[in-house]
């Protein structure tokens, strides 16, 4: 079965003034759209065909570029969708919440935490929250469209919030403002959906 891009599930203009739609079209149609058909690609008549995208990066080959990025690249957005909402924001609660107090302090340095690991990506990459077997989280970083299931991602965990700081996620709306983006993703976060897999993967 070859991987198919995922709908979204709510309207391009669903996240304005927070995302605009303009953006969320080119990113979803485009980009997503390129790295699902790309790694379809790579994957094809291969022993990684018929394979989950967790088992691929998971065992992934680290010098296999194709599959890094593209096999990354469809899953990182393929998160990314689900834990956008326009009813999103707010902060978390319950287990969620109690991991990223004893993590971060509170939830105001997990938000100073978050922001700096994605303003100071140099270049393209993503914002992670992780989870780790025992129920820690962790706050990290990577470069490209690299994660934390993949080998010396310099991440570990499973991740369950991730943040798009490549410059086609926001460059319409905020040109060179990474950290007004950055600052806006809150008020969009499905906390309710962070929190279902935190408890799955915890």
């Amino acid at each position: 079965m070859a991987f198919e891009l995922p709908k979204l599930p709510y309207a391009y203009d669903a996240l304005e003034p927070h995302i605009d739609a303009r953006t969320m079209e080119i990113h979803h149609t485009k980009h997503h759209n390129g790295y699902t058909t790309k790694l379809n690609g790579a994957i094809g008549g291969s022993e990684l065909e018929g394979k989950s995208i967790e088992d691929i990066l998971t065992n992934l080959d680290m010098s296999n570029g194709a599959v890094r990025n593209n096999g990354g690249g469809f899953y990182n957005h393929s998160l990314f969708w689900e834990i956008l909402s326009p009813n999103g924001g707010g902060e978390p609660s319950g287990e969620l919440a109690d991991a990223i107090n004893a993590a971060c302090g509170s939830f105001e340095e997990f938000k100073n935490a978050f922001s700096t690991a994605a303003g100071t990506r140099f270049g393209s990459g993503w914002a992670w929250l992780c989870v780790h077997k025992g129920g820690k989280v962790e706050v990290c970083s990577t470069p490209n469209q690299d994660n934390p299931l993949m080998p010396e991602s310099g991440c570990s965990g499973f991740p369950i919030l991730g943040l798009d700081v490549w410059e086609h996620a926001y460059y319409l709306n905020y040109q060179n403002r990474r950290p007004d983006y950055v600052n806006a993703f809150f008020n969009i976060i499905n906390w309710d959906k962070v929190s279902e897999l935190y408890a799955a993967n915890k």
